[in-house]
């Protein structure tokens, strides 16, 4: 076969098997794996891995708060997730009240189609649970669009459980798969009433809002409901030992639960918003808010034996000049959210691969294959199988770079793992095929992503 593209004599590595392998590529798809394979365009790989391309199942791109708008829109968040080997990311409709939600889908398609650089797909949000919303539940799985993001929290996309219920039951019965963001918004109400009527807003007492139970309740109670309803559930950000010992345990019980985690709850702890001056602190305020060093530990063991199954970023970026920094005297006006869409697969190998908290098969995994294959992307997307798109991440594992905002490109004045030294990074990334980006800091990959309509997840 004439391959247009050979990536010789890389360490392929899947989320099953490590070999060393030539892959060709042929009209975007990977056509052939094998030894010796010869192309019109030949790439050597020699000391570097061929992993399929990262998939970040969780991701706030140009969205709108009450005050403002991320920092990253659909242009500059997508290079940032190229450059960092991420090659497909799902991010969120938020319909609007007085809007259906195919109005809004198709919204949020024209505000992205033509801007991203790598692919991506969506989650439709459900904000009420009223009949008519439920009803429009098989045409938006119809365009593709198979999981629906709830929340228990949050003036104006908090759902009671009397709406839960039958949101979880539409979801099922068309074949769907739920999102959580699951936080006790009872528990959240009582904390911030409290922290402000004793007047502690300062951004050092953020996480005190959110504290660890409120997590731990949600995660438990909508694990019970969706066992209840019959649902499959993906609970996003856990943070907490304990809500992701509940989803180990629905999970070793038989129910379809998976569970999510985020880089800043593997690497960063409540440390980080106690810096005493304002300007920093706010840097960190995010929900969940950051938790204990032992929370992290057992984030890490879960994602080494399976109770986890995947890594996003749940990118969400502010500036601290102009966005955070409305949060310096109180903490409930800062925008939440932490930028890490460029970082994600580099930080999970130096401290997840290299530490010898997971293997570089479950890297690949949690960062790519689950997410795919949760999601109904998979194997189009987070494979390397021969009819896959040609998404490829090439990774120098020797490489050292010291993470600073300067060497990244998320268009955000910050990032939350200034100074730490790295080992191994992301040397270049193909999306179908075609060169994106590379470390030497050449970029290709301009407007050529594409929406990836989903099929079921289940």
């Amino acid at each position: 076969m004439d391959f247009d593209l050979v990536i010789q004599n890389g360490t392929v590595i899947t989320a099953d098997k490590t070999t060393q392998a030539d892959i060709g590529v042929k009209d975007g798809k990977i056509a052939a794996l094998g030894n010796n394979l010869r192309g019109r365009e030949q790439v050597s790989a020699s000391g570097l891995w061929v992993i399929p391309g990262g998939v970040d199942p969780h991701v706030h791109l140009d969205m709108p708060t009450p005050t403002t708008v991320t920092s990253d829109d659909w242009n500059t968040g997508t290079k940032a997730a190229a450059y960092g080997g991420t090659t497909t990311v799902i991010d969120f409709v938020e319909p609007e009240n007085d809007q259906t939600l195919l109005e809004a889908l198709a919204l949020r398609r024209a505000q992205a189609d033509g801007r991203t650089h790598i692919d991506y797909s969506l989650h439709m949000t459900l904000t009420n649970a009223d009949p008519a919303t439920l009803a429009q539940i098989p045409a938006v799985m119809e365009a593709g669009i198979p999981s629906f993001k709830l929340y228990t929290t949050y003036a104006g996309f908090a759902l009671n459980d009397e709406s839960l219920l039958p949101a979880f039951e539409a979801v099922g019965a068309a074949g769907g798969l739920v999102m959580l963001h699951a936080e006790n918004d009872a528990i959240v109400g009582h904390s911030l009433a409290k922290l402000r009527a004793e007047g502690r807003l300062a951004p050092q007492f953020q996480p005190q809002s959110r504290p660890a139970l409120a997590e731990v309740e949600a995660i438990q109670r909508v694990i019970l409901m969706a066992r209840f309803t019959g649902v499959p559930l993906y609970i996003a950000h856990i943070s907490t030992n304990k809500g992701s010992q509940a989803a180990e345990r629905a999970r070793r019980h038989g129910q379809m639960v998976y569970g999510e985690t985020c880089p800043q709850y593997l690497l960063l702890d409540e440390s980080c918003n106690q810096n005493p001056d304002a300007r920093e602190s706010v840097k960190f305020i995010c929900a969940p808010p950051l938790r204990k060093e032992k929370d992290q530990q057992a984030l890490w063991s879960r994602l080494q034996n399976g109770g986890l199954q995947t890594v996003g970023t749940d990118h969400c970026a502010f500036n601290v000049q102009g966005q955070k920094d409305s949060g310096l005297d109180d903490f409930t006006r800062c925008p939440g959210g932490l930028p890490g869409i460029e970082s994600r697969l580099a930080l999970l190998h130096t401290f997840g691969v290299r530490a010898g908290r997971i293997t570089p098969q479950q890297w690949v995994n949690i960062c790519s294959t689950a997410p795919a294959q949760i999601f109904g992307l998979y194997p189009r997307k987070g494979s390397l199988e021969i009819g896959a798109d040609a998404d490829i991440a090439l990774f120098d594992p020797e490489r050292r770079v010291k993470l600073t905002k300067s060497v990244l490109h998320e268009n955000v004045d910050y990032t939350p793992y200034e100074g730490l030294e790295l080992q191994g990074w992301v040397h270049a990334t193909y999306l179908r095929g075609q060169l994106v980006a590379s470390a030497d800091g050449s970029f290709a990959g301009e407007a050529k992503g594409q929406f990836v309509p989903v099929a079921k997840s289940r």
